[in-house]
């Protein structure tokens, strides 16, 4: 589990990922253990597509020992129609790192990420 040099950089692709959160945990991005890569995650939106109830959502990000948890949005309330712009810039996701969510309801909620998997 290290942190590839990205200076030599062969490939970098353009990726998106969507998902309906629930109650559970879900992982969203995972940078596997060996996988010789640095993901940047460009963009992470939550939209609430209830149309009347507001709802809550955490967004984590677990280091490589994968127990460490860091809130990078942490029960914020989303407006029924409303979307949460979660990252103001770019983070780096290292080998054995992820990106997880939680919604308060499920399906109420929607994650988009943009990011690019650099190897």
């Amino acid at each position: 589990m290290a942190a590839p040099n990205i200076v030599n950089v062969a490939t970098i692709t353009g990726k998106t990922v969507g998902a309906a959160l629930t109650t559970s945990s879900s992982d969203i991005v995972v940078n596997s253990a060996a996988s010789g890569k640095v993901i940047k995650l460009n963009a992470v939106y939550v939209s609430n597509v209830d149309g009347v109830n507001s709802a809550d959502a955490t967004v984590s990000f677990f280091n490589a020992d994968n127990t460490t948890s860091y809130k990078l949005a942490h029960t914020i309330t989303i407006p029924a129609d409303a979307t949460l712009d979660v990252l103001s810039k770019p983070i780096y996701l290292e080998e054995g790192d992820k990106l997880t969510a939680t919604a308060s309801a499920n399906n109420d909620l929607e994650i988009v990420v943009s990011y690019e998997e650099i190897s």
